[in-house]
């Protein structure tokens, strides 16, 4: 799963990189958290835009988003099938630029260790997303993302089983935002684990859980701390570690 992220590149980075028709007028974020608003790109009548969106999927048939769970996912595997990712895969893909982001890795003592991952030459990432609007009774409208995991591959899976789908060249990303030309089927092929190397990860603070926190510190390295080893149990029950 990918539930935190950071975005910090430039809003005339962004353009060039992703070949908007105009800027979007953005801060640099460290702690991006599900249900805040996040920057998604995606083309209509042929123009690339970035647009300002829930992070967390809410369908156009749905009737109250109050009353509907938190889609900040969709599994690779299965979206073509699901209700709520089957017509954004045909109509709303979308990417969600990205530096980095977090995963917790569950050690032997049960703790939740945070990781920062990003790309190993520097580069932004390009997040695999989907994307719906709902319209409400009253005419108001909900643009909202969900951005798509596979399997982890040999290095990440040290730390989770999961990872979001990354477009890494110019030519993915324009087939996967051409709902026009390109059939969900071809879409949904292209989201798969990257190869092990091109990403690299270390551990960052636990502060980065919670959403409060959103500053540089987060994406910084910290000593990797170390497990307590496990106590044994001796004659009389007490404790002993030796």
């Amino acid at each position: 799963m990918c539930g935190r992220y950071a975005s910090t590149i430039p809003p005339e980075a962004m353009v060039e990189l992703f070949k908007l028709i105009k800027s979007i007028n953005l801060l640099p974020r460290f702690n991006i958290a599900p249900t805040q608003p996040i920057v998604a790109i995606w083309e209509s009548a042929g123009r690339r835009e970035g647009h300002f969106a829930r992070w967390g999927l809410v369908p156009g048939w749905v009737k109250d988003p109050r009353d509907f769970p938190l889609l900040v996912n969709a599994r690779a595997e299965s979206m073509a099938e699901k209700p709520a990712f089957r017509d954004p895969l045909k109509h709303g893909r979308c990417l969600v630029p990205a530096s980095g982001y977090y995963e917790w890795h569950t050690g032997p003592d049960k703790k939740k260790r945070p990781y920062y991952i990003t790309r190993a030459d520097g580069q932004p990432m390009a997040l695999a997303g989907l994307y719906a609007t709902w319209s409400g009774p009253e005419g108001e409208e909900i643009d909202s993302v969900a951005t798509i995991t596979v399997p982890a591959n040999a290095q990440l899976s040290a730390i989770h089983h999961r990872m979001p789908a990354i477009l890494l060249d110019e030519r993915s990303q324009d087939d996967w935002l051409n709902v026009r030309e390109v059939r969900a089927a071809e879409a949904a092929a292209m989201a798969r684990p990257l190869e092990d190397g091109v990403l690299r990860f270390h551990p960052v603070s636990t502060r980065v859980n919670s959403a409060r926190d959103d500053d540089p510190g987060l994406i910084e390295e910290v000593a990797e701390e170390k497990p307590e080893p496990p106590k044994k149990k001796v004659a009389g029950g007490q404790m002993d570690l030796f």
